[in-house]
């Protein structure tokens, strides 16, 4: 697989966004704390997990290709206040800053200024936004439901865990028809900490009752892997919007572009009739 660079055209140009319209307000409490140290698990590999119990799944952008919608509602929000002396963010800032990142913490990253309980809301009214466009234009990744079909088939048990708001979260399961195959779905508001701290993901652990030593886990982010090394599990980064380097540099064991690539399904196939562990190779 080549190597992406991060200066990428990834999202088209939304007709949606064309349009104004006025963006209803939510209102939400997070009370999840966010930093930059958190622990790694640096020899997680997924050379480890036979035999397979289960697989955990990030939502945003690893179930569906949710991060242009995001980055359209950010472009436009940050533009009306003037963010960026009222030029519109890029690709390539949104990857870096934005991506993955705990709404909390983006008060702190783009809005350092604002008192917190205002960058909250606008963070409240970006979700909103967001939301209105994922239910007219969200699309699956491609193979998704193939590897649903393959963990049921199976019998793996798994789970959903996400930094997203329980609006989105919900929305974004029910829109995949997912809501029947998710045994348990953890929100990181609901946890002490967000990724890309651990315990969401160990939350999933212990509501799954399996071991991580028997688990991976699908992330497309920086802060998901990050969180998914810490908890002792290894990560299959999708690199189907965020550069391929970017994600084994936070240490994903394998990287594929979406649930049709062949080299996850080699690892897989490989693991159940050979009972043998996956292999990054």
């Amino acid at each position: 697989m080549s190597t992406l660079t991060t200066s990428l055209h990834l999202f088209p140009n939304n007709p949606i966004l064309r349009t104004k319209s006025v963006i209803p307000t939510f209102s939400t409490t997070i009370t999840s704390a966010s930093s930059s140290s958190y622990p790694i698990n640096s020899n997680a590999s997924l050379s480890s997990i036979a035999p397979l119990e289960a697989i955990l799944f990030d939502i945003d952008g690893t179930l569906c290709d949710s991060d242009p919608l995001h980055y359209y509602a950010f472009r436009d929000m940050l533009q009306e206040i003037g963010f960026n002396d009222g030029s519109p963010i890029d690709e390539e800032f949104f990857i870096n800053n934005i991506s993955g990142k705990h709404n909390e913490e983006l008060c702190s990253v783009l809005l350092p200024d604002w008192e917190f309980e205002k960058a909250m809301k606008f963070m409240v009214d970006k979700e909103a936004l967001f939301r209105r466009l994922a239910a007219e234009q969200l699309e699956p990744i491609s193979g998704l439901n193939n590897v649903c079909k393959w963990v049921e088939d199976l019998g793996l048990k798994r789970a959903a865990v996400t930094n997203a708001p329980r609006s989105n979260a919900e929305l974004l399961i029910s829109k995949l028809k997912l809501e029947d195959f998710f045994e348990v779905i953890v929100l990181a508001e609901e946890c002490a900490r967000p990724k890309p701290f651990p315990d969401p993901y160990l939350k999933a652990l212990n509501a799954l009752k399996v071991s991580p030593n028997h688990t991976f886990v699908f992330e497309d982010s920086v802060s998901g892997i990050k969180a998914a090394n810490g908890a002792g599990m290894p990560a299959v980064g999708m690199a189907t919007r965020n550069p391929e380097q970017m994600l084994v540099d936070a240490g994903a064991s394998l990287v594929i572009q979406d649930y049709n690539d062949p080299k996850l399904w080699e690892n897989l196939q490989e693991m159940v009739q050979q009972k043998l562990p996956i292999s990054s190779k």
